[in-house]
């Protein structure tokens, strides 16, 4: 099976990290009552974890790893696109380098943070920094929709529409992988 490439901000994986883990988080507060009992507390949804390893190999391999470093260093969150995983905007908490680099061998692990996942709207990257997406900044523009045609991806259509790849995700809630669009779906491109 041949998966889409890994994919964070302006960062494409040349192959996808060999392992995968995603840890949904959840707050719970404990008080002690009276007789050594204790009542636990929900505290709602906290962030996801999302963390992987892999390794880049060949000739460049240690280039590649200090290509991904250069976006770690990137500030803010970003659209994560992940083959399995819902796309999400995480903030790139982590990168680790397992093993003394090598010119030709590089072994790696991150971990990507995702919070807010049920606030309604993903937080966009704006040339001014962060701004929430919300329904009022939705309404008071005229909705331009794209039927999907076979072949068409979120990448080409973000290109032809003028439009980045994190606004169309912020338009489209109901695409849950941002690789897989059907043929006569109608998205929302502006």
């Amino acid at each position: 099976m041949n998966l889409t490439p890994m994919r964070y901000k302006s960062y494409c994986w040349p192959h996808n990290p060999q392992v995968y883990s995603i840890d949904f988080q959840r707050a719970v507060a404990a008080h002690k009552t009276p007789f050594g009992l204790y009542q636990l507390q929900d505290l709602g949804l906290g962030h996801r974890v999302m963390e992987g390893e892999g390794e880049f190999v060949g000739t460049g391999a240690y280039a590649e790893f200090q290509r991904l470093a250069c976006v770690f260093y990137e500030d803010g969150p970003g659209l994560l696109i992940h083959p399995l995983w819902q796309a999400a905007d995480a903030y790139f908490v982590s990168l680790r380098v397992e093993q003394a680099p090598q010119p030709d061998y590089v072994r790696y692990s991150f971990a990507f943070w995702e919070e807010d996942r049920l606030c309604g709207g993903l937080a966009v990257r704006a040339s001014g920094g962060v701004s929430p997406v919300t329904e009022e900044g939705r309404a008071s523009r005229q909705a331009v929709f794209h039927r999907v045609v076979k072949g068409d991806t979120l990448w080409a259509l973000a290109g032809r529409y003028g439009v980045s790849l994190a606004e169309l995700a912020a338009l489209n809630p109901q695409i849950k992988n941002p690789n897989l669009i059907r043929a006569g779906e109608e998205v929302r491109v502006g």
